[in-house]
Formats: structure tokens, sequence, C-alpha cells
């Protein structure tokens, strides 16, 4: 909450998380808000310029593009956050279970994950598609997999380096459960990085989905998506230059929008670090300017005679008008009587 809180502060973060608003709005309620049916042809009004009917004009097939905009939101976005949620279901938890792996466990996951790193996007969710069935959400399930190493590699290293912090070596001390300490200590640090993680996920996942439409892979025509509505448009682009640039500039702003939020909140992460040795190094500025000192041995009393014979404190003065004890080396000869 202190992370979120600090990035709600930065204008830019503020600037990206209206854009974000913006956008889930028209992936919530695009479709119901279309000015016209989104799959309704025209064939009058084929490749017709913007007009008071067609703000965005019309396709090739004479269906209204702000409308197919609008609804091809909601898939489009959903498409990303489902994979990215199968990511983070993959790879969070068991990221978190692995601190407490043994070498040989830890040493088999961690090559797994390596192994699930190398392999391309596209590709595998093109190879899945082709064995599950062309649809959307075995092309997310696909995706999801993929980047589930991501969280894990992520989750895990920030658990591993709290997991011996003295705070959780007190609480095992006094007894408390390994899940425990995993939700009330553990989590509440790592999920920061957890968020940071997912908005660069989300940033990935949208470009991935946009990618696999742009290529027919995923959907079923002629449901509308930003990426179908590329391709679509870059076989006119003779009769209509500008077509591609509506479904180009809300890909560009909502990826845009969530790179800038992953890195104001890994700033602010990163900031808030170590909060209580600035406040400490503050409040010690602030007590030496108010002539406060602080230490384990406090001045004398002024007035207060001190014992004879006895020496001060080292760095203690004495009272006024009471003579200091003389100093006695190991060496000095005392003489004996006669």
């Amino acid at each position: 909450m202190n992370t979120l809180s600090a990035s709600l502060r930065v204008p830019v973060a503020r600037a990206a998380l209206a854009v974000l608003a913006l956008v889930l709005l028209l992936a919530l309620f695009g479709a119901r808000i279309a000015p016209a049916d989104p799959l309704a042809q025209d064939t009058a009004h084929i490749l017709g310029g913007p007009s008071a009917e067609h703000l965005l004009g019309t396709d090739y097939l004479g269906r209204d593009v702000l409308s197919r905009l609008l609804a091809g939101t909601g898939l489009s976005v959903l498409a990303a956050v489902e994979a990215v949620a199968v990511a983070a279901l993959l790879g969070v938890v068991p990221g978190l279970l692995s601190a407490r792996f043994g070498p040989a466990a830890s040493w088999l996951a961690l090559r797994a994950v390596d192994s699930l790193m190398t392999l391309p996007f596209t590709l595998f969710a093109i190879a899945a598609v082709g064995l599950l069935g062309n649809g959307l959400h075995q092309a997310m399930l696909a995706l999801g997999v993929l980047l589930a190493p991501l969280f894990f590699r992520v989750t895990r290293a920030a658990a591993l380096g709290l997991d011996r912090a003295q705070y959780v070596e007190a609480a095992e001390l006094m007894g408390a459960s390994r899940s425990w300490i995993l939700r009330v200590h553990i989590w509440r640090k790592v999920l920061p990085t957890v968020a940071v993680t997912t908005a660069h996920a989300l940033a990935t996942g949208l470009l991935t989905v946009s990618s696999l439409t742009f290529l027919g892979i995923g959907v079923q025509p002629p449901a509308p998506t930003w990426g179908g509505m590329l391709a679509s448009d870059l076989g006119f682009l003779a009769q209509q230059p500008w077509a591609p640039v509506p479904p180009a500039v809300l890909i560009m702003l909502t990826v845009g929008a969530l790179n800038l939020l992953a890195d104001v909140l890994a700033d602010s992460d990163r900031t808030g670090a170590a909060p209580a040795a600035t406040r400490t190094r503050r409040a010690a500025r602030r007590r030496a300017a108010s002539g406060v000192t602080s230490g384990p041995v406090s001045p004398s009393v002024p007035g207060t005679p001190s014992v004879p014979g006895t020496p001060s404190a080292p760095g203690t003065p004495a009272a006024p008008g009471t003579p200091a004890a003389p100093d006695r080396k190991e060496h000095d000869h005392v003489p004996h009587p006669a």
C-alpha cells in the first residue's frame, strides 16, 4: 500500500492510471455503448470515410469502425488479463514455496523454468492452438504457461531475500508456522514486486494477443479484435491509408500506460526500501539542531557536588567548584611510613 500511495503522487502514474481506467471501461461496456452493431454489414457504404453516421468510417464490408473498435476492446484486454491471471497462478505460489526447497528440488525447478523461458510466445501459442483447437481460451492458456516462469523467478528471488530476515527468524523461534510467516511477513514484502511484474506482463500479453489475432489465431471471425482490425485494414491502404491508425493508437496507449505504471511502481518500491533509516537520520539532525544530545552518559546537574576522590566519567563535566580528582597512574609510587 505504501508503494501504491507513493506512486499515486507521481503525475505520470496518474496519467497512466487514467488511460488504463478508460480502457477498462471500454473493455467492460464498449459493446453496450457502441453506436451500431459491430457485425452489421452495409454494402452501400463500403470503405466509407468519417461522417455523422459513422464517426470513424466503415471497413471493407461496410461495418462501422468505431463500433468494432469499442466491441473489440473487451476481447483484446480481457484475453490479456486471462493470460496474466494464469501466469500469476502458476508462478507466484510455486515461487513463494520454492524458497524452502532443497538444493536438488530448486535446481530442477529452475531448469524447468529456464526451458520454458526459451520458447517463443507466438510459436508456442500457435502449436497449442493447433493441438487444442482454434479458440481464445486455448491460446491464452498457452500464453499464461509461457509467462509463468517470469512470475516464478521474480517471486522466488524476492522470497529468498526475505526468508533469512531477522524478523522471520524471530517468528520461527516464537513458534509461528511457515504458512503464517508466508502470509503475514513475506507476502506483503513480495507484493510490490509482483505488482510491477504484473504490469509488465499485461503489456507483453496485450502485444502477444494482438499479434495472434492479427494472424487470425485464437479468435473466430467476424469477432472484432484490435489485431484483427489491423490485419483487415492493411489490405485496403490504397483506399483508406488512415484505417489502421485507431486500433494501433489504442494498442500503443494501453501498452505504454502499463509500462509507465510498472516503471513508477518499481521506482517507488526502490525509494521506499529503507524509510526507517531515512527517518532516523532526519530525527538525529533535528535533535542536533535543537541542542538535544543523546548518549549513554548524562551530564552532571550543575550545583550537585561530586563524591570526593571519585573520578568523573570520561567526557562528563564536573560540577562547578568541585576539584577534579587527581589522575593516578599505575607506576605511581606511594611511600610507606617509616
